[in-house]
């Protein structure tokens, strides 16, 4: 064996016994409960991160075998910080693929204290204390509106992509309080636990008010009730380009995630792909080309996005998530496109598949 299989069966070993899982933290946030809904058994460990970077650094290292990041929303878009690490500017994650994927619906709560002198029609509104009380029940009913006055909060606290997702709650009802962002609604939730003058407020996930202790001010205060996100699974890369390694080392291996097949793929196809590119940025139609790829192979794009190429001003690295899998291919159009983007695209990478979990969304 030579020192390089010797390495590689080493990795690999650490990758089949560590059972880390890393998010972005803190736990209570959206994150949190993603990871939880793809690792429900209690042989994983979830850990915490500051960052989604921090997420992505842990599984290419081989701190963590899997990593679980946020990758766009149904209101508010994509997550800019997700896609910066996946177009990986300066090489630090090759080894990294998109596994898996999870659906989250997502309900934010105005959470913080309730006004020292409440009105009576707005006592009880304690989520945490008075569950039992039928003025609490009622309330629990009551959606996007307060469920107290505001008029003592001075500021809110969220992330800017909660805030982004509730615009129209804030323009109603706290144009008058300072909003600031922070790098996750659970955060959010811990500064506002911590203002011991009951001024400030989180918008951020119920899970999260329970564990910081404070009120409900207002309940799903988001612009849509369809409000969902999607998070990424990402872990290291079985072998060469992935291959069986992947997808047998990966989905299979977490206890039951991947026995849901197509029953709970709903509508549509079994799996999705992802891949990056740049195109010659001068040449005419170049961007059709590659998307003329797809359309040739019959390949039904489900998302494009880009970020900055950081090559030259105003020039791209584009996303394109597609049906179908390189790993389960019978009829070869993945892997037919593959092949093909190397003739028009001037770069690209191949960034995993998964099973499709849209659920007819």
């Amino acid at each position: 064996m030579t020192a390089t299989s010797s390495h590689q069966a080493a990795v690999q070993a650490d990758l089949n016994t560590n059972t880390t899982v890393a998010f972005l933290g803190p736990v209570n946030s959206y994150s949190h409960q993603a990871t939880k809904t793809a690792f429900p058994d209690s042989k994983w460990r979830l850990e915490p991160t500051g960052t989604i970077k921090e997420v992505f650094d842990r599984v290419q290292s081989g701190q963590a075998p899997y990593g679980v990041v946020p990758f766009e929303n149904s209101t508010h878009g994509t997550v800019t910080f997700t896609l910066d690490s996946l177009a990986d500017r300066a090489g630090e994650y090759a080894g990294i693929v998109v596994c898996d994927e999870v659906y989250l619906d997502v309900h934010h709560f105005l959470l913080g204290r309730l006004p020292t002198s409440p009105s009576p029609a707005t006592t009880n509104n304690n989520d945490s204390h008075s569950d039992s009380d039928s003025d609490s029940k009622n309330d629990k009913d009551k959606k996007g509106v307060p469920l107290a006055s505001l008029a003592h909060i001075r500021r809110v606290y969220s992330h800017p992509q909660a805030f982004g997702q509730t615009g129209a709650f804030m323009r109603r009802h706290l144009a008058h309080a300072e909003t600031v962002d922070v790098s996750s609604t659970s955060r959010a939730a811990e500064l506002a636990a911590a203002d011991d003058r009951g001024e400030s407020a989180a918008i951020a996930s119920e899970w999260a008010g329970r564990g910081f202790g404070l009120d409900v001010l207002a309940r799903c205060v988001e612009d849509r009730e369809d409000n969902t996100t999607r998070f990424f699974v990402l872990r290291r890369k079985g072998g060469e380009e992935g291959g069986d390694g992947d997808r047998d080392g990966g989905l299979r291996e977490t206890e039951g995630r991947d026995e849901r097949d197509e029953g709970d793929a709903g509508r549509g196809a079994k799996y999705k792909s992802l891949v990056s590119f740049t195109v010659p940025h001068r040449r005419p139609g170049a961007l059709a080309d590659v998307l003329d790829c797809f359309r040739g192979r019959k390949l039904n794009l489900t998302s494009i996005n880009s970020v900055p190429s950081l090559v030259g001003p105003f020039q791209y690295l584009f996303f394109v998530e597609f049906e179908g899998s390189k790993l389960d291919d019978p009829e070869g159009r993945v892997g037919g496109v593959l092949e093909d983007l190397e003739g028009v695209a001037e770069r690209w990478r191949w960034l995993g598949s998964w099973r499709n979990r849209s659920g007819g969304r």
